[in-house]
C-alpha cells in the first residue's frame, strides 16, 4: 500500500510542475493561483494540524508559526543579500528561488513523513492523510517550478527542483520505516513551515503575480487557489 501511495504522490507533483512549465506564458495567472494555494496549505492544512499536534494550546502553535515567518523573513532579507547591481540582483533572485523551492521540497518530505507516521497508527488514518497529500501535491509541483522560474531560473533548473520535490515525499515515507518521530516534534515542524509558506505566499508570490498585469484576473486566480486547497482538504479529511 505504501509503495503505491509513494508512486502516486511522486506522479502528482510531477504533473503539477510539468503543467507550470507547459503554460509559462500564463505565469502571472499561475503565480496568482500558487500564492493562494501556498497560503491555503498554511491556513487550512499546516496550521490546523500544528495546533492539534503541538498539544500545548493554540497560542504555542501560533508562536511557532510566527517563528517560522520571522526566520524565513530574516533568511530572505539578510542571508540572501539584496543588491542593486543587475548581475548581483540576478544572483540574489536565483538564491531566493532555490530557498523557496527548497522549502517546498522539505514540506513535501514532511508530507511523506506524515503519511508514513499515520499508517503506523492505522491504515484508515494513513489513507485519509494520503488523500490530503495527493490533493495538494499537484499544487506543490506548480509552486516549486514557479519559485524557480519567477526568480530568473531556467526551465532545466526548475525541472531539477521539480524532481527533488517529487522524490521528497517518497523519501519521507521510507524514513518512517526506519524510526518514529515524536508527535509534538512533528507539530512544531508543521507550525514552522506554516510560517514559511505564509511569508512565501504573501510577500513573494502574491506581489509578483500582480507585476505589470491587471489585478482582476490574478486576484481571482489567488482566490481560486485558496478555495481549491480549502475544498480538497475538507473533502479529504
Amino acid at each position: 500500500m505504501l509503495f503505491i501511495i509513494a508512486i502516486l504522490v511522486c506522479a502528482a507533483t510531477l504533473c503539477g510542475g510539468l503543467f507550470a512549465l507547459r503554460y509559462k506564458d500564463r505565469l502571472h495567472l499561475i503565480l496568482g493561483f500558487s500564492a493562494g494555494a501556498v497560503m491555503g496549505v498554511a491556513f487550512f492544512d499546516l496550521m490546523p494540524e500544528a495546533i492539534q499536534t503541538v498539544g500545548q494550546g493554540a497560542f504555542h502553535a501560533l508562536a511557532y508559526i510566527a517563528l517560522g515567518f520571522s526566520v524565513y523573513m530574516i533568511l530572505d532579507r539578510f542571508v540572501v543579500v539584496h543588491s542593486h547591481s543587475e548581475d548581483d540582483h540576478d544572483h540574489h533572485n536565483h538564491k531566493r528561488g532555490i530557498l523557496g523551492a527548497g522549502s517546498l521540497s522539505i514540506h513535501s518530505f514532511l508530507d511523506g513523513l506524515a503519511i508514513g507516521l499515520a499508517f503506523q497508527v492505522s491504515h484508515a488514518l494513513g489513507a485519509v492523510i494520503a488523500v490530503a497529500v495527493l490533493a495538494h501535491d499537484f499544487s506543490d509541483g506548480i509552486n516549486t517550478v514557479n519559485m524557480i522560474l519567477k526568480n530568473g531560473g531556467s526551465r532545466v533548473r526548475a525541472f531539477r527542483f521539480l524532481l527533488i520535490d517529487a522524490l521528497a515525499p517518497v523519501l519521507g515515507i521510507v524514513v518512517t520505516l526506519l524510526f518514529h518521530v515524536p508527535e509534538h516534534i512533528l507539530g512544531i515542524i508543521l507550525a514552522v513551515f506554516a510560517g514559511f509558506f505564509l511569508y512565501i505566499g504573501a510577500s513573494d508570490l502574491l506581489p509578483e503575480s500582480h507585476h505589470a498585469h491587471p489585478a482582476a484576473w490574478t486576484t481571482i486566480s489567488t482566490l481560486l487557489g485558496m478555495l481549491f486547497l480549502y475544498g480538497v482538504i475538507r473533502i479529504a479529511g
